[in-house]
């Protein structure tokens, strides 16, 4: 009881966001806000959504007997008629380490990522006796989908490979950037 409550305090679920809104493009954070770890965004139009990462968070010291810590798929599962990826930033543990929990809850889901961070999730998901297909993209491709484009923008980090994302829709009626983690 203790470790459920301390869970949705720190990652943030859906429950305290206003989903009640006709704006043309919806930003919910499922994780990662307020801290290092967790890290979980959707990005969705009324027709679409896309994953920006799947990260896992550690435990504090008082929730005992918890390895890890998960984004909530509650708001995932309402909306995953819509979902078309997950794209992946960066290969850290903070933005990749819950995907085994993502296919398993969404075994169609599509999972894109650059080669170095697609060769950890790989490893992960083997030593999980889960392999998956991963589809890589590198930094200058443009991904494409029925509403969404995005640009993956190379971006220094401590890890190889990260990439920030300039999200466009077709109409030109938005356009985000989502600057991922870096260091100057």
């Amino acid at each position: 009881m203790i470790n459920e409550k301390i869970h949705k305090d720190r990652l943030n679920p859906h429950y305290k966001l206003n989903l009640n809104t006709n704006a043309k493009l919806r930003i919910t954070p499922l994780g990662g806000l307020n801290e290092i770890g967790g890290n979980m965004m959707v990005v969705e139009t009324e027709n679409e959504a896309i994953i920006v990462d799947v990260g896992m968070s550690f435990p504090d010291g008082d929730m005992h007997g918890v390895d890890i810590l998960i984004p909530d798929f509650t708001y995932l599962r309402e909306i995953k008629d819509k979902i078309v990826a997950v794209i992946i930033t960066h290969g850290h543990e903070d933005h990749i380490g819950a995907v085994l929990h993502i296919v398993k809850q969404f075994p169609k889901i599509k999972i894109l990522a650059t080669a170095f961070s697609a060769g950890l999730i790989r490893k992960k998901l083997e030593f999980n006796h889960s392999p998956y297909p991963i589809t890589e993209y590198r930094h200058y491709d443009q991904l494409g989908f029925k509403y969404f484009t995005i640009d993956p923008i190379h971006v220094n980090h401590s890890i190889p490979e990260t990439v920030g994302l300039l999200l466009k829709d077709h109409k030109e009626e938005f356009g985000l950037f989502f600057t991922s983690d870096f260091k100057i």
